[in-house]
Protein backbone atom coordinates (compact mmCIF):
# COMPACT_ATOMS: atom_id res chain seq x y z
CA UNK A 1 0.00 0.00 0.00
CA UNK A 2 1.41 3.42 -0.93
CA UNK A 3 1.60 6.12 2.02
CA UNK A 4 2.16 9.72 2.10
CA UNK A 5 3.87 11.83 5.07
CA UNK A 6 1.97 13.35 7.49
CA UNK A 7 3.72 16.95 7.28
CA UNK A 8 2.99 16.52 2.89
CA UNK A 9 -0.85 16.37 3.65
CA UNK A 10 -1.00 19.12 6.93
CA UNK A 11 -1.38 23.02 6.22
CA UNK A 12 0.10 23.27 10.00
CA UNK A 13 1.84 21.19 12.58
CA UNK A 14 2.74 22.71 15.95
CA UNK A 15 3.17 22.69 19.37
CA UNK A 16 2.65 25.25 22.36
CA UNK A 17 2.19 25.85 25.97
CA UNK A 18 -1.19 24.67 27.22
CA UNK A 19 -0.35 26.23 30.83
CA UNK A 20 2.58 25.72 32.47
CA UNK A 21 2.26 21.78 33.12
CA UNK A 22 1.00 21.22 29.43
CA UNK A 23 2.03 21.09 25.81
CA UNK A 24 -0.26 21.09 23.22
CA UNK A 25 0.08 20.07 19.28
CA UNK A 26 -1.80 21.13 16.49
CA UNK A 27 -2.17 19.11 13.16
CA UNK A 28 -4.60 21.26 10.79
CA UNK A 29 -5.45 20.70 7.24
CA UNK A 30 -6.40 23.47 4.83
CA UNK A 31 -8.84 20.98 2.71
CA UNK A 32 -11.40 18.63 4.21
CA UNK A 33 -10.42 15.78 1.66
CA UNK A 34 -6.98 15.39 3.68
CA UNK A 35 -8.36 15.87 7.16
CA UNK A 36 -10.56 13.00 6.58
CA UNK A 37 -7.58 10.69 5.02
CA UNK A 38 -5.89 11.15 7.84
CA UNK A 39 -8.49 10.97 10.31
CA UNK A 40 -9.98 7.85 9.06
CA UNK A 41 -7.02 6.39 8.56
CA UNK A 42 -7.08 5.80 12.18
CA UNK A 43 -3.08 6.17 12.33
CA UNK A 44 -3.09 9.06 14.52
CA UNK A 45 -4.70 8.55 17.80
CA UNK A 46 -3.65 8.35 21.46
CA UNK A 47 -1.71 4.84 21.44
CA UNK A 48 0.41 5.66 18.28
CA UNK A 49 1.19 9.45 19.61
CA UNK A 50 2.69 7.97 23.19
CA UNK A 51 4.65 5.02 21.42
CA UNK A 52 6.17 7.84 18.79
CA UNK A 53 6.92 10.10 21.93
CA UNK A 54 7.94 7.40 23.94
CA UNK A 55 5.86 8.26 26.40
CA UNK A 56 3.24 6.37 28.51
CA UNK A 57 -0.41 6.62 26.89
CA UNK A 58 -1.32 8.42 30.61
CA UNK A 59 0.19 11.23 30.05
CA UNK A 60 -1.77 12.65 27.04
CA UNK A 61 -4.42 14.77 28.80
CA UNK A 62 -6.64 15.67 25.84
CA UNK A 63 -6.67 13.74 22.02
CA UNK A 64 -9.37 15.53 20.03
CA UNK A 65 -10.14 15.34 16.28
CA UNK A 66 -12.20 18.65 15.98
CA UNK A 67 -13.80 18.55 12.12
CA UNK A 68 -14.79 22.18 12.20
CA UNK A 69 -11.39 23.16 12.16
CA UNK A 70 -10.59 20.16 10.28
CA UNK A 71 -7.85 19.40 13.03
CA UNK A 72 -6.26 16.79 15.00
CA UNK A 73 -5.36 18.26 18.53
CA UNK A 74 -3.67 16.47 21.63
CA UNK A 75 -1.91 17.42 24.78
CA UNK A 76 0.56 16.10 26.17
CA UNK A 77 0.92 16.19 30.27
CA UNK A 78 5.26 17.70 31.05
CA UNK A 79 7.21 15.88 33.41
CA UNK A 80 8.19 19.24 34.74
CA UNK A 81 6.82 22.42 34.87
CA UNK A 82 7.84 25.05 31.95
CA UNK A 83 10.79 26.94 32.83
CA UNK A 84 11.72 24.81 35.67
CA UNK A 85 15.48 23.62 36.26
CA UNK A 86 16.79 21.46 33.64
CA UNK A 87 13.52 21.32 31.23
CA UNK A 88 14.71 22.33 27.83
CA UNK A 89 11.90 23.70 25.99
CA UNK A 90 10.34 26.33 27.80
CA UNK A 91 7.48 27.49 25.25
CA UNK A 92 6.68 23.87 24.05
CA UNK A 93 7.36 25.16 20.35
CA UNK A 94 10.02 22.28 20.05
CA UNK A 95 8.24 19.14 19.99
CA UNK A 96 6.19 18.57 17.13
CA UNK A 97 8.93 17.24 14.46
CA UNK A 98 8.38 13.41 15.63
CA UNK A 99 4.53 14.28 13.63
CA UNK A 100 6.65 14.70 10.12
CA UNK A 101 6.93 11.32 9.18
CA UNK A 102 3.73 9.74 10.31
CA UNK A 103 3.23 7.44 7.26
CA UNK A 104 -0.65 7.88 6.23
CA UNK A 105 -2.12 4.94 3.94
CA UNK A 106 -3.50 6.52 1.05
CA UNK A 107 -5.81 4.55 -1.97
CA UNK A 108 -3.83 4.98 -5.54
Amino acid sequence: MKTVKLVDLAKTIRSKNAGPDRITFDIIFREPEKYELVKKSGVINKKSIAELFGIPESRIADFVEFDPAYAIKFTINRLTPSGSFGEGDVFGCQQYPPLYDIEIPIDE
